[in-house]
C-alpha cells in the first residue's frame, strides 16, 4: 500500500480560506466532534470505492471511508472521525493488496487534495469513472443505457487551476489544499497541470514572498491561452509603485500574456501587466476572454465536447433537411450558458447560433467576436439569467437545435423548459454526473431519447467527470 507522503518543505502546512473558481462551495460550520465507537485497530475489507475516490467498507454496521485503497484489500485501520453518515479512516497496516494497484505518479499524492485516484491503474480507474456516471443515472431512475468508450485527457494537460497561497514567517506556501482540509500543501510539481504554468509556481513564490505581509492568504489563478499565461491575483494588498514595479518585472521574465489583481474574490480586476490580448481559439475565431474567466480546463477535453456539440447539431440539421427545408427552427442553433463562446463558433460553422449568458465578461468577450462576423454564420448575443429566466418552450421552437452547457449546479428549470418543447435534438454538457442524470430524467420525461451518451475524463485522478449527450425528439 502506498503510505501516506509527508509535506514537502517541511514545516506545518498553514491553512488557506477555500480556493476561487466556478465551482466554488461554501465552507460548511463546524460539527460537534464524536468520540468513534473503538479506539482500537480493527480489520476490514474493502468493498467499493466511492464517489470521491476512497474506498469503501464496514464494520460493525458502521460504514467506513478508507483513503488510497481499492476493492479486495485487507487492511488494519483505526477510525478517526465522522464523515456524513459514516468514519474516515487511518490505514494501520495492509495485510492483503487487492488487483489493480498503480504506482502513483506524483510525490505529493495521498496529501495534495487535487488527485485522489493515482493508486488505480489504467483499466481500474477507467472503469471506475464509467460507473460513477452509470450509478448516478441509475439513482435517477436511469437504466439500461450504452455508453461511448471514456475520453481520456493526458497528464500534463490541465490549462486552467486556482493556487492557494500563505506566507507564513519566512516562507510562502503556494499549492492546493489537502484532501478535506483548509490546509496547504506547497507543491514541487504537478503531474496533472500544464508544465508553462507549473514553472510559473517557483517564481510566484518569491515574489509573493517579498510582496505579502506576514500571514496574508491569497488566491492565483492561472490559465495558459494560446499567447501565453493568464495570471490573477485574488487577495492581493493595494500594490504601491515598487510592488506595482516587482509584479511588472516578473511578468517580463515570466513571458506572462496578462497579470492582474483583485483585493478579494468578486472584486473589480485591475490589470498590471498587459503584455499581449490574452487569446483562445474557439473554431474558426479567436476570442479574448476576460482575465481569470472560464475556460474548459483542457485542450483535448474541450475538443471532444465541441466535437460532440456539432455531432449533435448536424444530426439535427441534417434530420430537418431531409424533411425539407429546415422545416423546424429555420435551420438555427441555441447555445445556453454560452461562456465566452466555447460552442458558439464552432456551431456557427453549420449554421446561424443564438448564444446566451449571464455572465457580463463572458458575454461581452463573446459579443466582441460576433460583431466582427468572421469564420461562419451569424452569431446573436443575449445577456440572460437562464436560472432565473430560462427560454420558454415557446422561445425555444425557433431553433433545430440546442445546446445546453450549465455549471456544476445543472440546469433544471431549463430542462423543464426543454422537456416541454418541440426541438428536435438537444445536446446536454454537463461537468457533474449528479446534476446530469437529473436534468437528462426531465428530457426524458417530456419524451426525448437518450441517443448518445460519453464520459469525458477532463480532470485526471480526481472524481470529477465531465458528460456530452444528446437527446433526440422522436
Amino acid at each position: 500500500m502506498n503510505r501516506r507522503p509527508t509535506p514537502g518543505r517541511g514545516g506545518k502546512p498553514p491553512a488557506s480560506r477555500p480556493s476561487a473558481g466556478r465551482h466554488q462551495t461554501r465552507r460548511p460550520a463546524a460539527r460537534p466532534v464524536v468520540e468513534p465507537p473503538t479506539t482500537g485497530p480493527v480489520e476490514i475489507v474493502v468493498e467499493s470505492v466511492g464517489a470521491l475516490g476512497d474506498g469503501v467498507a464496514h464494520w460493525q454496521g458502521h460504514r467506513l471511508f478508507v483513503p488510497q485503497t481499492l476493492v479486495g484489500d485487507r487492511l488494519m485501520v483505526r477510525l478517526t472521525q465522522q464523515r456524513g453518515e459514516g468514519w474516515l479512516v487511518e490505514p494501520v497496516s495492509l495485510l492483503a493488496e487487492g488487483p489493480g494497484r498503480a504506482d502513483p505518479a506524483c510525490r505529493h499524492f495521498g496529501i495534495c487534495g487535487g488527485c485522489t485516484l493515482q493508486h488505480l491503474d489504467a483499466d481500474t480507474y477507467g472503469a471506475w469513472k464509467v460507473d460513477q456516471l452509470r450509478h448516478a443515472l441509475a439513482r435517477a431512475g436511469i437504466t439500461d443505457l450504452s455508453f461511448a468508450p471514456l475520453v481520456r485527457t493526458p497528464p500534463h494537460a490541465r490549462r486552467r487551476a486556482v493556487l492557494a497561497g500563505a506566507r507564513r514567517g519566512r516562507r510562502m506556501w503556494l499549492g492546493f489544499n489537502e484532501r478535506a482540509s483548509h490546509r496547504l500543501v506547497d507543491i514541487e510539481e504537478c503531474t496533472v497541470l500544464a508544465p508553462r504554468l507549473m514553472a510559473l509556481v517557483a517564481p510566484l513564490r518569491a515574489l509573493l514572498l517579498d510582496l505579502l505581509p506576514d500571514e496574508h492568504t491569497l488566491d492565483v489563478a492561472l490559465t495558459l491561452l494560446d499567447d501565453g499565461p493568464d495570471v490573477v491575483l485574488l487577495g492581493l494588498p493595494q500594490p504601491d509603485l515598487d510592488a506595482l514595479e516587482k509584479l511588472g518585472a516578473f511578468a517580463e521574465a515570466q513571458d506572462v500574456a496578462r497579470l492582474s489583481w483583485a483585493k478579494r474574490t468578486g472584486a473589480p480586476l485591475e490589470p498590471i501587466a498587459l503584455r499581449r490580448t490574452g487569446v483562445v481559439r474557439f473554431g474558426p475565431v479567436t476570442v479574448s476572454p476576460a482575465p481569470g474567466a472560464f475556460l474548459q480546463a483542457s485542450a483535448e477535453g474541450e475538443a471532444a465536447l465541441v466535437a460532440e456539440a456539432l455531432a449533435g447539431a448536424q444530426d439535427a440539421l441534417s434530420r430537418g433537411g431531409a424533411h425539407g427545408a429546415l422545416s423546424h427552427g429555420g435551420g438555427r442553433i441555441a447555445d445556453l450558458f454560452a461562456g465566452s463562446g466555447t460552442l458558439t463558433f464552432p456551431l456557427s460553422t453549420l449554421a446561424p447560433v443564438h448564444a446566451v449568458e449571464g455572465d457580463g465578461a463572458s458575454i461581452q468577450a463573446l459579443e466582441a467576436v460576433a460583431r466582427q462576423g468572421a469564420g461562419g454564420h451569424p452569431v446573436t448575443v443575449e445577456r440572460r439569467d437562464l436560472f432565473k429566466e430560462p427560454l420558454s418552450p415557446a422561445e425555444l421552437a425557433a431553433y433545430q437545435a440546442v445546446v445546453f452547457d450549465p455549471p456544476r449546479a445543472g440546469a433544471p428549470s431549463q430542462a423543464a423548459a426543454l422537456a416541454a418543447s418541440t426541438v428536435p435534438v438537444v445536446v446536454a454538457i454537463s461537468c457533474n454526473p449528479v446534476s446530469f442524470a437529473r436534468d437528462a430524467a426531465l428530457l426524458l420525461g417530456g419524451g426525448y431519447v437518450l441517443e448518445r451518451l460519453v464520459p469525458v475524463d477532463q480532470f485526471l485522478w480526481s472524481p470529477h467527470l465531465e458528460v456530452a449527450a444528446r437527446f433526440r425528439r422522436p
